[in-house]
């Protein structure tokens, strides 16, 4: 069930991002006086002013790098030949992408198993 799926993975995701704001106590108090500051005024939090929240924005970015919901992607077939990391892809081939191990690699992230918001 589609609607179903995406209440999973919502709360998945903000479970992981709670997770790592208690293991980083840094994160977590930035990202307080974020909302604090945001809807001081207001007396409640609402959907109003949530593109002010900006820092709150890379903990879940970070959050959805970390933990990715849905770690393979859709499979998709080539649209022509290709080589990817020596192998030789033909056209018509399906592939399924990995985002949780491009989410992870060496290769593109600094420290990629840490959690940094401000790395965006």
């Amino acid at each position: 069930d589609i609607f179903g799926a995406g209440g999973e993975t919502s709360a998945i995701t903000i479970e992981w991002a709670m997770v790592e704001m208690i293991r980083n106590p840094r994160i977590m108090k930035k990202a307080q006086a974020e909302v604090r500051e945001v809807f001081k005024m207001k007396g409640r939090v609402d959907e109003n002013c949530i593109n002010e929240l900006n820092y709150l924005k890379l903990v879940v970015k970070e959050t959805l790098r970390l933990y990715t919901p849905a770690p393979l992607l859709l499979p998709r077939e080539c649209g022509e030949a290709c080589e990817i990391n020596g192998y030789h892809i033909p056209i018509k081939t399906m592939v399924i992408v990995n985002a949780w191990a491009i989410a992870r690699d060496p290769n593109y992230w600094t420290e990629p198993e840490r959690f940094y918001p401000e790395r965006f």
